[in-house]
């Protein structure tokens, strides 16, 4: 995946892009060319989400930690 295929993905974009990928190679309908360049980008995709949710799961996780703090400090039962 270039860079700017990378800004103008979404999550949602990506996955509903790595179906489109996958329903094209299930037809058999794709040759040679098509079929390496088809999973070169869904490859791609795929470690494009893979960061994504990565980045999401830290992102929870900080809140986790920032609302425990908050309440380790406020004396709030667990």
């Amino acid at each position: 995946m270039t860079d700017q295929q990378a800004t103008t993905h979404t999550y949602e974009t990506a996955t509903a892009r790595i179906e489109e990928i996958i329903r094209r190679l299930d037809s058999g309908d794709a040759g040679l060319r098509e079929t390496l360049e088809l999973l070169r980008e869904g490859r791609g995709l795929v470690e494009w989400c893979a960061g994504e949710l990565e980045a999401v799961g830290q992102g929870l996780e900080e809140l986790r930690l920032d609302e425990l703090v908050a309440r380790l400090e406020s004396g709030a039962p667990r």
